[in-house]
């Protein structure tokens, strides 16, 4: 027997699984994967963890109940931002349950998710499943997906369908923007302000840089478009510039954080290519280097058709109209093996990375009733490929 719902998500939300580029703040996520591998195991499923390489200590759980090929996948990433405790006015790492909501740190993003497909699973535990329930629980999807990442290179995923449970409000979405950050650096040389010729500006440099940043962004938004986006263009900012250390001397290096997210359709390598080509050729006119360098791996567009059958019959089953998202997901990693792919759970990506994040209670039974839906129709169901 499953613990309830509340037992599960306390103990999900109390083994902490921070992803950071920072190691002071980074942790493993081997907590969350035993917890949801025991509980596995007592509904009959196969589990395997799997160690992600060139991480300390991160790891993807894949488990299979049922034989063959096809199916359902469900799934997402067990990591979760880190918090700065002193905004909570709860333990982040405590489950607090308060009238209609579960506080916690991941609760809606997305730890959440998990105990609402285990009981759903659990629903089929004695019936013979027809095509495999795969369920899978990454790492790192916070930062680099390299959880996804390497499970698109190693695993052999064969699942018909797959639902990632991030929150959507339980919308389906169909698309998303592909996302990434560059760090973009230009360095002269430094001397004292009162005679230029003593060092070469780094600042004016970028000066350059961003005039070029700026027609690069308005060619973008001139050639692409997808209607289906709230925001229908591609998108650049200009996010952050650190340069130069005081006001009487010549600034010795310039350094820029930009965000670039495109619409599918658009290919991520031709897009960054095209934009390092153009700033590196800088060079000579500025007279000095410019770096261009990713500040993590790209995130590549993602879109099923909204027509889908398997987005048809989350529609049908939500009542709620598909919709895109600007933010990214594993959707692109899952949808490469060639699996259908949604992004589709319960909760707001506005609570999301907030203090005081929770997950609302109202959405969990029918998000719960949705799942067991698509498991049937995917799983127990004669289907024709």
């Amino acid at each position: 027997m499953l613990p309830p719902f509340s037992k599960m998500l306390q103990k999900l939300v109390s083994s902490p699984s921070v992803s950071n580029l920072d190691p002071d703040l980074d942790c493993s996520n081997l907590s969350v994967l035993n917890h949801l591998a025991n509980w596995l195991e007592d509904l009959d499923f196969d589990v395997a963890i799997h160690c992600v390489p060139e991480l300390n200590e991160k790891y993807n759980l894949v488990a299979q109940k049922g034989s063959g090929t096809g199916g359902l996948l469900l799934g997402g990433h067990t990591d979760t931002v880190a918090c700065d405790e002193s905004l909570w006015t709860r333990n982040p790492y405590a489950t607090t349950e308060i009238e209609d909501r579960f506080y916690g740190l991941g609760s809606c993003d997305m730890k959440g998710f998990f105990p609402i497909a285990l009981e759903a699973a659990s629903t089929f535990r004695e019936r013979d499943l027809k095509s495999p329930l795969t369920i899978l629980a990454t790492a790192d999807e916070e930062t680099t997906m390299a959880g996804a990442r390497y499970l698109a290179e190693s695993e052999n995923l064969t699942s018909d369908a797959a639902v990632i449970g991030e929150p959507t409000s339980m919308h389906p979405v169909y698309a998303h923007k592909g996302i990434f950050v560059l760090k973009i650096q230009t360095e002269g040389s430094s001397g004292h302000s009162s005679n230029p010729s003593l060092g070469v500006n780094a600042l004016e440099g970028m000066w350059t840089v961003l005039g070029e940043l700026i027609r690069f962004r308005n060619e973008l938004r001139n050639k692409y478009e997808h209607p289906d986006f709230e925001v229908a263009f591609p998108t650049l900012n200009l996010g952050c510039l650190h340069a130069g250390d005081s006001a009487n001397r010549i600034c010795g290096r310039a350094d820029l954080l930009v965000d670039i997210r495109i619409v599918p359709g658009m290919s991520t390598g031709s897009v960054l290519d095209e934009l390092v080509g153009r700033l590196t050729s800088l060079e000579s006119q500025i007279e000095m280097p410019v770096v261009v360098e990713p500040g993590f791996p790209p995130i590549d567009p993602f879109e099923t058709s909204s027509g889908s059958e398997l987005v048809g019959l989350i529609q049908e089953l939500s009542g709620l109209d598909p919709i895109t998202v600007a933010f990214g997901t594993e959707a692109p990693f899952l949808q490469s093996m060639g699996i259908e792919t949604i992004v589709f759970g319960p909760g707001s990506i506005d609570q999301a990375h907030q203090a005081d994040e929770y997950l609302g209670k109202g959405q969990i039974d029918p998000t719960r009733r949705i799942l067991e839906n698509l498991i049937n129709h995917y799983c127990c169901e004669n289907r024709s490929n």
